[in-house]
């Protein structure tokens, strides 16, 4: 068995007079996993670091540039038998404007704002709803023991 880290996930989301919302993506039909709900999500390109293919798919599946960036602290993963190998994903969160205007990739056929408890609800994976109250927590209750590093933009 091999262990990969070859994924990004970012979360985005903003903050306006209706709290915290979360970014969510559905999945085009001619993706992989089509119809699911999912935040930024990508492979990380060869001679690119993981912060920096999470801002270029941030760019290209959502045309949104964060005004503030985190590494959270959390690392997603997964088992595939195709390869028998488990992929491990940093975990990123982004701070857009509230009035920001997202411009989806043919990559997904929608977007919505949810709050963490919606996302909960339709994101599928445990890891990418621990991440999302993570976030919540930290940005919301102000945790002090809960690190999250700021990468300069």
């Amino acid at each position: 068995m091999k262990i990969i880290a070859d994924m990004i996930e970012t979360h985005v989301f903003c903050l306006g007079k209706d709290g915290l919302k979360f970014l969510l993506l559905k999945r085009s039909d001619l993706e992989i996993y089509p119809g699911l709900w999912q935040m930024v999500s990508g492979h990380i390109d060869e001679n690119e670091t993981a912060v920096e293919a999470a801002l270029r798919e941030l760019k290209e599946e959502t045309g949104l540039v964060p005004i503030k960036f985190w590494v959270a602290p959390n690392v997603n993963s997964f088992y595939s038998p195709d390869n028998d190998s488990i992929s491990v994903i940093p975990v990123f969160a982004a701070l857009v404007n509230e009035d920001s205007k997202v411009v989806i990739s043919d990559e997904h056929s929608e977007y919505t704002w949810v709050d963490s408890t919606e996302a909960k609800k339709i994101l599928a994976w445990d890891g990418q709803r621990k991440s999302v109250g993570l976030i919540e927590e930290y940005f919301l209750r102000e945790f002090k023991f809960l690190q999250f590093t700021e990468v300069n933009l």
